[in-house]
């Protein structure tokens, strides 16, 4: 089975939701709803911005903002958007940077995670090429242990697909993960995980790194 994730996703989203009455900052109440909807809660967030850049300038004023807070029905009042959206303006253009704003917007993490986390994607990534394809899963993820392979129920690709789905955003799957989407992912489970050396053990098990 997928490692360890299905469970994590749980645990997190679950103590998102139970931080969510705690916390008063603006930008982790945001944060913590994305989690609340699982590891790729934060991805999804991004997706919705990216579809509303009509002109492709990777940047958003307010009004485009709100409107994407509001279509992946975020609970967010317009003052506590506007709180937000300066954090994020830093240059006060009245726009902001949306990358910028997925990385902050992601659970912090040390080194020593993120090196734990390339490492299994340089080991998925087998051409690479900085992107995980069913091709690359080909010689890495055996895919005859899977419950519905076994009973015949999917294919060795439909297996491979449901696993890069994973990582992948629930509106826009492409089959493809990236390593920002991989890092994002992570970023969510290791939002549920204490200790550094917990994290790193547990990556070093699903990964047989």
């Amino acid at each position: 089975q997928m490692p360890g994730t299905a469970r994590h996703d749980r645990e997190m989203a679950i103590q998102a939701k139970r931080s969510l009455s705690k916390t008063t900052d603006p930008v982790e109440r945001l944060r913590l709803q994305c989690l609340a909807r699982g590891s790729a809660g934060i991805k999804g967030l991004s997706r919705v911005f990216r579809i509303m850049d009509d002109d492709n300038s990777r940047t958003l004023d307010f009004k485009e903002f709100v409107k994407g807070l509001n279509d992946y029905a975020m609970m967010i009042d317009k003052e506590e958007a506007q709180e937000i959206f300066r954090i994020f303006d830093k240059d006060g253009s009245g726009t902001i940077d949306f990358d910028e704003f997925l990385v902050t917007l992601r659970p912090p993490m040390s080194n020593a995670r993120k090196e734990i986390i390339m490492q299994a994607f340089r080991k998925l990534d087998k051409t690479g090429d900085g992107v995980i394809t069913i091709e690359d899963l080909r010689g890495v993820y055996n895919a005859k242990h899977h419950p519905k392979y076994q009973n015949g129920d999917w294919t060795e690709d439909q297996v491979f697909r449901a696993f890069l789905d994973n990582f992948d955003s629930p509106y826009d799957k492409d089959g493809k993960v990236t390593t920002e989407e991989f890092m994002n992912y992570y970023a969510g489970v290791s939002a549920s995980i204490d200790t550094d050396v917990y994290f790193i053990i547990m990556m070093k098990n699903a990964w047989k790194l």
